[in-house]
């Protein structure tokens, strides 16, 4: 079964309701998803509530929705203030857009990111240091592998530090329309396409997503 943790709606920039998002996402055979629309503080509340709803209309279709945010573009020292927050108004999840060459985020958010207790997702972190890879592995910060182009280009790289100082690693594809939903089979070619041999792809897209969804939940 797939597990996706990073997924927009029309909350934020996505072309589906959520409930519509999570009925398709059930379609294919998805266990778990999580709503995490684009946030910052001037829609946290908005985005987490609406989430919730439709969240819990998805158990009829056999499905885990986790409510949460994608804290976007937030300067960097910002960041825990931030996430600290969407976890009090009840996300379940929250991920950091982070330091993707396709975008003009702030120099410092995937650090920040790193070192916030609150964030359990680093997305498409682009070209991360090593120390920042290092401290991940040390402070249970999960690195995305994104199946999203505009943001894939660096997955090598991310995949690359992450083996080796330890990172551990999960297999996202920020979807923003029904397009963007893939397979079991197609999010294990992703991971294997960063780099990694079978067993490690099958880790990230089953063991480690898994683990993260319990600690969650």
């Amino acid at each position: 079964m797939r597990i996706d943790l990073h997924m927009h709606t029309f909350l934020s920039d996505g072309e589906l309701l959520p409930i519509e998002l999570a009925r398709r996402a059930a379609v294919m055979n998805h266990e778990v998803i999580a709503f995490t629309d684009h946030a910052s503080l001037s829609n946290l509340e908005d985005i987490i509530n609406k989430g919730t709803r439709d969240a819990l209309l998805a158990e009829e279709f056999g499905l885990k929705v986790l409510p949460g945010v994608e804290i976007t573009h937030v300067p960097p020292s910002k960041i825990a203030e931030v996430s600290e927050k969407a976890k009090k108004l009840g996300a379940k999840i929250v991920v950091i857009h982070g330091e993707t060459i396709s975008e003009p985020v702030a120099p410092g958010t995937n650090h920040e990111s790193i070192m916030c207790e609150f964030v359990d997702i680093l997305a498409h972190p682009g070209f991360i240091s090593e120390e920042d890879v290092k401290l991940a592995a040390d402070r249970g910060t999960i690195l995305e592998i994104t199946s999203r182009p505009s943001h894939a280009l660096t997955n090598g790289h991310v995949a690359k530090l992450a083996q080796k100082y330890g990172a551990e690693m999960v297999v996202n594809t920020d979807t923003h329309s029904p397009k963007d939903l893939i397979t079991e089979e197609r999010a294990l070619q992703i991971a294997m396409g960063a780099g990694l041999k079978k067993a490690e792809a099958e880790q990230c897209v089953y063991d480690i997503a898994q683990k993260l969804v319990r600690k969650l939940i």
